[in-house]
């Protein structure tokens, strides 16, 4: 087998430039059609666009909704992708299963008709939209026509039956989030939730159960209000009311929360820039500062930990985990508080 040959399944064939990279790390691919045969043709219905991305379309539109949809249908046009040339970061989407190559083999067991969601980024999806009928400005969803193509090594998931899809989509979105928290946390540790977002909301369920009856969960956010969810779902045993760019005022709430020991482990799942500090000075010696935020600067979080004189875990927030859809969506479907605040938020 052939280098190229290697790469087909990861969609080498597909970037344009520049060469000899992966689909996720090029500047433009092919997007046009006709299928290859080791690909998935899926209908786009809806996109869930990460925060970070989202966040940042909203600020250079002006809070325009039309604004946000040219910047994506730009995006798309210049590069093939919904990959946000500002953020780096891109999304998920649902759609159907219009074709499936006759050399396909893929992680996806479907057939033409059903609907799914990707579980890779539109970062590294080749789509072609045809036009953007709606932007939900207050929840990261765009509504499109178009088409979108899955390579072989493109994982996705069936759309459940029990849940609406605008929440199984808003969940399936940051599934690796709780996933990786499950893994991390360990009966009896402190944890620390940086931001309360969705992610934010999904990681606090799981580190409560992974923490157990001795471990202690606290949310770390500046509104009162996204503090007071976390309690009344019983997701959180504390709230810190701190702003997490002030990397010192987080350092002196979270000592006097913990009484000076700090947190085993502090999971950031804001959407911001210029959170780094603030996630590694609230973790203890030895702990694990885990990073979920698409805005995050990796050289700031390794460069600011020596120079802070930390010895920490610096861990990238790998969206894909065995099983992790399974794992979000069986969150959702064992807390009745949480489902309902997600079908209020997204229905």
């Amino acid at each position: 087998m052939t280098n190229y040959e290697a790469g087909v399944r990861f969609g080498t064939h597909r970037v344009l430039e520049p060469r000899g990279v992966l689909p996720q790390a090029a500047w433009r691919v092919d997007n046009s059609l006709p299928l290859h045969p080791t690909e998935m043709l899926v209908d786009v219905e809806m996109l869930n666009v990460d925060a970070a991305s989202f966040t940042q379309m909203k600020q250079a539109a002006g809070g325009d909704a039309d604004g946000v949809a040219a910047l994506i249908l730009k995006t798309i046009a210049d590069r093939g992708k919904q990959h946000n040339p500002v953020t780096g970061s891109g999304g998920m989407l649902v759609g159907t299963v219009r074709e499936i190559g006759a050399d396909y083999h893929g992680p996806i067991d479907v057939d033409p008709g059903d609907r799914i969601a990707t579980l890779v980024s539109l970062s590294l999806t080749p789509m072609h939209l045809d036009r953007i009928t709606r932007v939900y400005m207050d929840r990261d969803h765009v509504a499109a026509e178009g088409y979108a193509i899955l390579f072989s090594s493109g994982i996705g998931v069936r759309l459940p039956d029990d849940l609406p899809r605008d929440v199984a989509l808003a969940v399936l979105d940051v599934a690796g989030a709780p996933a990786q928290t499950m893994r991390l946390v360990r009966p009896g540790m402190r944890v620390g939730i940086l931001g309360t977002g969705k992610s934010g909301l999904l990681c606090a369920a799981a580190a409560r159960k992974a923490a157990g009856p001795d471990g202690r969960v606290y949310g770390i956010d500046v509104r009162p209000d996204a503090l007071d969810l976390l309690k009344e779902l019983g997701f959180i045993h504390d709230g810190i009311l701190s702003d997490a760019r002030n990397p010192l005022a987080v350092l002196d709430a979270v000592h006097r929360a913990t009484d000076g020991a700090m947190l085993d482990v502090v999971l950031n799942t804001t959407n911001i820039p210029g959170t780094e500090m603030a996630t590694i000075l609230a973790t203890r010696d030895g702990g694990t500062s885990y990073f979920f935020n698409m805005a995050t600067s990796f050289t700031s979080a390794a460069l600011g930990a020596e120079g802070v004189g930390k010895d920490v875990s610096l861990l990238i927030g790998n969206g894909y985990v065995p099983g992790h859809a399974d794992v979000a969506l069986d969150l959702v479907r064992a807390e009745p508080g949480l489902r309902a605040f997600l079908e209020a938020r997204y229905l």
